[in-house]
């Protein structure tokens, strides 16, 4: 025999299904209006991170589809494309609810340069070459008989400049690479550093700046083990 308790318990069922039934489809409706309509477009853009690379060059990149909804949008495609800029070493894109697109650059620093009828050729100290302009100020010269990013001794220089210390990359006016183990910089004040190869460059960073508190004109760090000074 069915009791009052029973028909209220089945009711109560009922109206938690309805209610449950309802909420599936305002979730729904508020899905499919969030991906197809232009409820959540972008509408703003912040670029961070940027110092030589024109902004508007980074929007152009960005391709952000007028009215697009924020889920339809394809951040890694944007980040690729933002890349793809010599003077963009990497990028990354983030979307920000609702309605921001946040764009993070990392840009190419320059670290050597060469010259060539063009004009100056900058390295990254991944070697890359990303643009022919006239060098920043403080930027060293190489000198090599084959300079480019395609080139092992360039290679070897760029990664040079990037074990120096801040203290001494300032001081570097012209890196002369003869080979990948005959490498050695030339200070603004007269002085040179004989580095020799790529080997053993931290030991090589840890002891050239005290080596150069000494008189000498040659610093000659190529057996860190054995410094000498002329």
């Amino acid at each position: 025999m069915r009791t009052a308790g029973d028909w209220f318990d089945r009711a109560h069922r009922g109206r938690l299904r309805l209610w449950g039934l309802l909420g599936v489809c305002v979730l729904t409706v508020v899905a499919v209006l969030a991906w197809f309509t232009p409820m959540l477009s972008a509408s703003t853009v912040e670029i961070d991170g940027l110092i030589v690379v024109p902004e508007e060059q980074v929007r152009d990149k960005l391709e952000i589809p007028s009215g697009r909804s924020m889920l339809r949008i394809d951040t890694d495609a944007m980040a690729r494309r933002v890349a793809s800029i010599p003077k963009v070493r990497s990028a990354r894109v983030q979307r920000v609810f609702p309605s921001t697109v946040k764009v993070t650059v990392d840009e190419r620093t320059p670290v050597l340069f060469w010259d060539s009828p063009q004009g100056a050729h900058l390295l990254d100290a991944e070697s890359v070459e990303f643009a022919i302009e006239d060098a920043p100020i403080g930027v060293a010269k190489l000198i090599a008989e084959h300079p480019g990013s395609d080139d092992p001794v360039t290679r070897a220089a760029a990664s040079v400049l990037s074990v120096l210390p801040a203290a001494l990359i300032g001081q570097v006016d012209e890196v002369v690479a003869r080979s990948i183990s005959n490498i050695s910089l030339n200070l603004r004040d007269g002085r040179a550093v004989l580095w020799g190869g790529t080997n053993d460059a931290e030991r090589k960073a840890a002891v050239v700046m005290p080596l150069l508190t000494r008189d000498g004109t040659v610093f000659d760090v190529s057996s860190p083990n054995l410094v000498t000074v002329k």
